[in-house]
């Protein structure tokens, strides 16, 4: 880094709890500082039973509990959270699980500008940004609004202990994305230059730790931990190739979300690389090797995480059609999206072969 650079960083209020048990024993304190009364608690099916103990330290601040959020936050799903809300009388929302639940509590605050409080059980980092998202006709719609940023966080190891060991992987490499991607984002800064090197750092080392031994409470809080500062470098900058490919591939083919990430993301950095030679530099640091796509793809083998499109449902047929849609739609990427880089991108992933360089001239 050089401070001859041009750069802006722009930080939004958030106020960041992070203990074990902070979930039961916190949330009903942030949900008090906040002077919220009546609170809608939403989660998805898997997370019900995490969210029913939230629900239960709430008391009487509780106005029920919404368990119905799905993967990529279908459009229908956010008219219904609403309705549920209104009949409430709720004046904010706690959201607690992964992506799924607190994007569905994102899809509330922006129809309603109802306060959001956030108790991730996964890696996926969206607790920490304005980004929310929305799928409709098979189509994924992402945007950007203060609003939609939770006022509150509470990150509480133990409600990961239960996250199985695949979800944790792919999860947690799906956070690994975030900070990757923000190393190259036109809008980056010395201070996510910082966050993104040691969120790294922090997540490829606790990774291999979980996944020998699944209840290392102290690994579940350092994958926590890195995934709250790749979360954070995301919500500070824009998104490029890596992101908008996976937003379409789920939006499309209803591909898993985290698991997408995994599968994506060395193949995405191969094709950005001739182009950010200095994000390359603080990745090398943080893995400890030389050449970063192919060692984000080995560390997904070595954990056991998917390596290939194929694997996760795609279809080779869908695969210049999704190229199409994502070289089409205008995209922040240090390395112009054409329509055979693309394509080639996906090919590659699609077969899970070792990522190599992209050739094609930019």
């Amino acid at each position: 880094m050089t401070f001859q650079d041009d750069f802006s960083h722009e930080t939004r209020p958030v106020r960041v709890v992070f203990r074990p048990g902070a979930a039961v024993t916190a949330t009903p304190g942030e949900a008090a500082r906040l002077g919220l009364r009546r609170l809608l608690v939403v989660c998805g099916g898997r997370g019900e039973p995490v969210a029913r103990a939230v629900a239960d330290a709430l008391g009487d601040a509780c106005a029920g509990v919404h368990a119905e959020a799905r993967m990529h936050v279908p459009v229908e799903d956010a008219v219904r959270a609403v309705a549920a809300v209104r009949a409430a009388g709720a004046d904010g929302c706690v959201a607690v699980g992964g992506g799924s639940a607190i994007g569905l509590g994102k899809a509330i605050a922006l129809r309603t500008g109802l306060p959001l409080i956030a108790v991730p059980s996964t890696y996926s980092g969206s607790e920490m940004t304005p980004v929310w998202g929305l799928t409709e006709h098979g189509s994924k719609r992402t945007g950007r609004d203060p609003v939609v940023q939770p006022r509150s966080v509470v990150y509480d190891p133990r409600l990961t202990l239960s996250l199985p060991v695949p979800l944790t992987v792919t999860s947690g490499v799906n956070a690994l994305a975030h900070a990757v991607e923000a190393l190259y984002a036109p809008d980056a800064s010395p201070l996510i230059s910082v966050m993104a090197e040691e969120g790294v750092r922090a997540m490829a080392e606790a990774l291999p730790r979980l996944a020998a031994d699944p209840k290392d409470l102290d690994a579940r809080g350092r994958a926590l931990y890195a995934a709250w500062l790749c979360g954070a470098c995301l919500g500070a900058t824009t998104m490029g190739l890596h992101h908008k490919v996976c937003h379409v591939l789920g939006g499309t083919s209803g591909l898993p979300h985290a698991e997408t990430h995994t599968v994506v993301l060395p193949y995405a950095l191969a094709y950005n690389a001739p182009a950010v030679p200095r994000a390359l530099t603080v990745l090398r640091r943080a893995l400890d090797a030389e050449d970063v796509p192919r060692a984000l793809w080995e560390l997904a083998g070595r954990l056991g995480a998917p390596r290939s499109l194929a694997e996760l449902g795609l279809r080779e047929g869908d695969v210049t059609s999704a190229a199409n849609r994502v070289a089409g739609e205008p995209y922040a990427n240090p390395r112009p999206m054409t329509v055979d880089g693309v394509r080639a991108v996906l090919r590659a992933a699609f077969e899970g072969v070792p990522p190599e360089p992209f050739q094609e001239a930019p």
